[in-house]
């Protein structure tokens, strides 16, 4: 991304409106937003958009989040908008990602359950050492075979 240090809150501003934004890297680069509810968010046009504004110039994952409970909170619903795939079902660095910026914000606790549409992720933001542990299932959704 085209800043130094941290970006916790800070705006971007894209169309014309200014949004409130986390940037978090787990190996590779997530833009995250708190919103109300996910059910209404603007996944669709603003994740693109941001995917591909010039402030992120090798494009970044979009995560929206919403709180399920009051802040600092143990809840978080999300949707997710990956760079060169569009909405997926679920993300496990995006999951990462949206707890360690719950935390950089004050809305989240260091230990949370992320509901995504393809299931729940437990994700802990270990104080101890830093590191961030994320539990839960994986499914196969595809197998195949390619000749070469």
């Amino acid at each position: 991304m085209r800043a130094e240090g941290r970006v916790v809150g800070a705006p971007l501003v894209v169309d014309g409106v200014t949004h409130s934004i986390t940037c978090v890297s787990m190996g590779n680069p997530h833009c995250v937003l708190f919103v109300d509810d996910t059910a209404t968010a603007p996944v669709h046009t603003l994740g693109p958009r941001i995917e591909t504004d010039p402030f992120f110039p090798k494009k970044v994952n979009v995560e929206f989040i919403q709180l399920l409970e009051t802040a600092p909170a143990s809840r978080l619903r999300m949707r997710v908008w990956e760079r060169g795939s569009g909405e997926t079902a679920a993300c496990g660095t995006g999951a990462c990602a949206a707890a360690v910026a719950a935390v950089l914000t004050g809305r989240g606790r260091r230990t949370v359950e992320i509901e995504l549409l393809g299931g729940n992720l437990q994700i802990e933001w270990r104080e101890s050492d830093g590191h961030v542990a994320m539990t839960g299932p994986a499914t196969e959704v595809f197998s195949g075979e390619i000749e070469i």
